[in-house]
């Protein structure tokens, strides 16, 4: 593996630990689950921005993937749609990255 290919994964992996732990530990201690989790989303201007903000970069990796995916027949690299939604931007922009420099045979 490539140590540009490396660092992808390694973002990857990060970037689905790391706010994760954050996400856990707020619904640990407000013990309000997930949907307590969202609410805090939209608690003010400032995460309300960076919520919308974070949504519309999902939504352009999306077509992105998508549209790189059509034309490179890497149909692996659409795995990486559900990691955006469900885990995040951070994790799902590298781990495509990851997944779209694998040699495609």
């Amino acid at each position: 593996m490539s140590p540009l290919r490396f660092a992808y994964l390694a973002l990857a992996i990060w970037g689905a630990i790391h706010p994760m732990a954050w996400f856990v530990t707020y619904m640990r201690e407000t013990g309000t689950g997930l949907s307590g989790l969202i609410d805090a989303w939209y608690v003010n201007a400032s995460t309300t921005g960076l919520t919308w903000d974070l949504t519309i970069s999902a939504i352009a990796l999306t077509v992105w993937i998508i549209a790189e995916t059509r034309v490179r027949r890497n149909w692996t690299a659409l795995v990486a749609i559900p990691a955006t939604f469900c885990i995040g931007v951070s994790c799902g922009l590298p781990l495509y990255l990851f997944l779209r420099t694998r040699p495609v045979g």
